[in-house]
């Protein structure tokens, strides 16, 4: 190996002239390399044997008859993508558990009441993420003292509301949309990032409200902003 700037070059290990008189033999049809009696790739302790191609080793690891390209094998997902194929990462199991003890509203007793249930952890989650989204803007308006849900079982619709301080409705010079646009509809986005400032809100990472949006057939964010004048509403 050169150790020059301007030369990188490496080289195998020496080797001994063949003599004249050599010659190379065939192998005995009995004969077996040591990779091979220790287990081809489909053999009993999973190893490769010496003389197969690398590139064979992923040969018939979908259905024993197709061979997978490398760019099959590995590949890469945008975020969204990622969510939409893996959500259990994000907001847990999407299959219905088994009944268990959980507190839960009695609409004809109005009262909440201890009632063995099954439920999917996954819509929960979306759902409790839109709740805090809500109930954190009490930290933000301390005059808001008001949560409203709605949840229509016809329409398989479900609205929250809050009575606090809306959302700036004002255009973002960065990212190029508007700031309801860009909290409830781009991924990674949100007000609580400032690690100097002290906080007690549910939602820090970016992901909150998104994740309702990503897993709703539809979404709508409604919001007004005295300060700016304006009303914001986006299906």
């Amino acid at each position: 190996m050169s150790d020059s700037d301007s030369d990188f070059s490496v080289s195998g290990p020496l080797q001994k002239k063949p003599r004249k008189e050599s010659k190379v033999s065939k192998p005995k049809s009995s004969s077996k390399n040591k990779a091979e009696r220790n287990g081809s790739a489909n053999g009993e302790n999973g190893l490769v044997s010496a003389t197969e191609d690398p590139m064979e080793v992923f040969t018939n690891i979908d259905d024993g008859k197709q061979k997978l390209t490398i760019e099959k094998i590995y590949q890469k997902k945008t975020q969204l993508e990622h969510i939409l194929i893996r959500p259990e990462t994000y907001i847990g199991s999407v299959q219905l558990t088994e009944k268990s003890p959980a507190w839960v509203y009695d609409s004809e007793k109005e009262m909440i009441v201890l009632r063995d249930i099954a439920y999917v952890p996954g819509l929960y989650k979306i759902f409790d993420e839109i709740l805090v989204n809500a109930a954190d803007n009490k930290q933000r308006d301390p005059k808001m003292n008001l949560i409203k849900i709605n949840i229509d079982k016809e329409k398989n619709e479900i609205c929250i509301f809050n009575n606090g301080k809306g959302i700036p409705v004002v255009h973002h010079k960065i990212e190029d949309m508007y700031v309801p646009e860009l909290i409830f509809g781009t991924l990674l986005t949100s007000s609580n990032y400032d690690d100097t400032e002290r906080k007690v809100t549910g939602g820090r990472n970016g992901y909150g409200a998104k994740l309702c949006n990503i897993f709703s057939t539809e979404f709508t964010v409604e919001t007004s902003s005295k300060e700016y004048g304006k009303v914001f509403k986006q299906v």
